[in-house]
């Protein structure tokens, strides 16, 4: 049975939109109420805090070396697959800017002809 794809939403916008919206995400709070850029021993202390928070036996990562490598390997497939599509949109997008290029100069040398001939 195939999904038909919504036509709404963030993921069905075009990447540069996607940017422009995800770009926006940081500059709501002013950089002097970011304490965590401005106090680095600040960060660090949150960062044990929420690592101390789970109690070991449960870091599935830190108690088994294969599971967190499976999970590295795993996203770094996913993250080249994103770049290979991105990389195909982009030689796309540029084939269908020379295409329209082409056809508005073809268009601009009939239009100049006709006039050449009614002239």
């Amino acid at each position: 049975m195939d999904q038909v794809k919504s036509k709404r939403g963030f993921a069905s916008m075009d990447r540069t939109r996607q940017r422009a919206i995800a770009s926006k995400g940081g500059h709501g709070v002013p950089p002097e109420k970011r304490s965590f850029s401005k106090n680095r021993e600040l960060a660090a202390m949150a960062g044990r805090k929420g690592g101390e928070a789970v109690p070991a036996s449960e870091r599935s990562f830190s108690q088994n070396r294969e599971l967190a490598a499976a999970a590295g390997r795993k996203g770094g497939e996913s993250r080249a697959l994103l770049f290979s599509h991105d990389q195909q949109h982009a030689r796309q997008h540029d084939k269908d800017d020379e295409h329209a290029d082409a056809d508005k100069r073809s268009k601009d040398e009939d239009e100049n002809e006709s006039t050449e001939k009614v002239s």
